[in-house]
């Protein structure tokens, strides 16, 4: 009688991260992670959230996991200009109401930095953008392009099928694919110094930073 393999655990999101941060940490370093949520970054030294309970954003327990943690808002971040040697904001750009002043406010704290956003075809497949995410965005080089949503492309494929494939407790080699390729799935741009950003709004303007 043949058994399937045992369902590989999604992991915590730093661990496929690891693979694409070059920046070395460093003994002494300030990072800060700006809603970090329930899963902080491991080398983080000061967490920013805007709320510690669960909201429609995010259904998990917030984890302090002993690192001091600054209730407030991406828009407007309460620290000194460039105290942070680095700065993660991974899956938080996706919900923002203004991603030119949330961009400035990354780049105005910290030196340098990493940012992770659900790519397009993962907020599709998942179909859970719809109330939750305002914007898909492609990263271009050293540029951020921020495309608002259309109420279509929010709506994904109109089913929770995609999901409960990938978080079922039944094996299915796509669980393996989603696993393997998070690059894929995810937006990544780590940056040093500062990055361009370009919004695209369903009436036809553009902003740029």
């Amino acid at each position: 009688m043949a058994f399937s393999p045992a369902v590989k655990p999604i992991e915590p999101r730093y661990i496929y991260q690891r693979q694409f941060i070059r920046h070395r940490f460093l003994s002494g370093e300030r990072i800060l992670d700006v809603g970090s949520g329930g899963d902080p970054f491991p080398e983080a030294t000061v967490l920013a959230d805007r709320h510690l309970e669960p909201t429609s954003h995010r259904s998990t327990r917030f984890e302090s996991r002993g690192k001091p943690v600054v209730i407030c808002d991406i828009h407007e971040l309460p620290f000194a200009d460039q105290l942070f040697d680095y700065v993660v904001a991974a899956h938080v750009l996706e919900h923002v109401d203004d991603p030119i002043q949330a961009c400035r406010e990354l780049q105005r704290v910290a030196r340098a930095g990493f940012i992770e956003t659900p790519a397009l075809f993962k907020d599709a497949l998942f179909a859970w953008a719809k109330g939750m995410h305002k914007w898909h965005i492609v990263a271009i080089g050293n540029r951020l392009v921020f495309f608002e949503y259309t109420n279509r492309q929010l709506e994904g494929i109109r089913c929770d099928a995609w999901h409960r494939l990938i978080f079922g407790s039944s094996y299915h080699p796509i669980q393996e694919a989603f696993n393997n390729n998070q690059d894929l799935f995810n937006v990544m741009l780590e940056w040093e110094g500062a990055f361009d950003v370009t919004v695209m709004k369903i009436d036809g303007s553009v902003r740029v930073l």
